[in-house]
């Protein structure tokens, strides 16, 4: 998938012109090359973001050169969630890279819509070994397989596309179902918060005397040394 870019030539407080002309700003590096200060436009960033997603390679299009990249990070606004910034990492078509790749849950298990189960599921993402070329957007898991409570979905159970590796133990557990918590069950976890709140309380309470009694002591200090003159 291509994305067309364009050379920089604001920096610092003047991007804020660009954001607001709908452009993003953008930076190019990898291994060996020269860093390129760029912008993207943002509706294109959001296609490609959503078509590729963060773990395929696209390719960065600068007029008529065109280089494999990643995107590396997408930098958030903390308050809007807008898109501040964009780094694309350049890669090479023969070497292997490590990138984290999400997984997506597909199906429904019977054990959760039937025997009124808990889908827990461990783990979000998984780090994964590929050449860029055959590095997967995303790694399906299907809950299907589960079909009663206690079973889980582990690593080993998943389909892996041909060339890719995943870097985490075949038994680890991706997606499991639990029994649903008891009534006993839950009052037994409500007390056992309460208790530890009550713990921490009181534990704030005894670290704040002691730093007023500290900080008595230090005050009586000169005057209790006065009184032995």
């Amino acid at each position: 998938m291509d994305l067309q870019v364009q050379t920089r030539e604001k920096f610092g407080k003047a991007v804020k012109t660009l954001r607001q002309a709908g452009m993003i700003p953008a930076e190019l590096y990898g291994k060996g090359i020269e860093n390129l200060h760029l912008v993207v436009a943002l509706k294109d960033l959001r296609k490609v973001l959503k078509q590729a997603g963060e773990s395929s390679m696209i390719n960065v299009v600068l007029g008529k050169d065109k280089r494999p990249a990643m995107i590396s990070n997408v930098e958030l606004d903390p308050v809007s969630d807008a898109i501040n910034t964009v780094d694309f990492y350049q890669v090479r078509l023969d070497e292997k890279i490590k990138v984290k790749v999400p997984f997506e849950f597909v199906g429904e298990s019977v054990a959760v819509t039937g025997e009124k189960g808990i889908l827990v599921k461990p783990m979000q993402e998984v780090e994964v070994e590929a050449l860029p070329a055959e590095m997967p957007q995303n790694i399906k898991v299907d809950l299907s397989k589960i079909t009663k409570i206690g079973e889980s979905v582990y690593v080993k159970d998943l389909n892996i596309p041909t060339g890719v590796k995943l870097l985490v133990n075949d038994d680890t557990v991706v997606a499991t179902v639990t029994a649903p918590m008891t009534e006993e069950e839950e009052a037994k976890l409500a007390a056992e918060v309460k208790i530890e709140d009550i713990k921490v309380e009181t534990e704030e309470k005894k670290a704040e005397r002691d730093a007023v009694k500290a900080a008595t002591d230090v005050a009586k200090a000169p005057e209790a040394a006065s009184k032995t003159k």
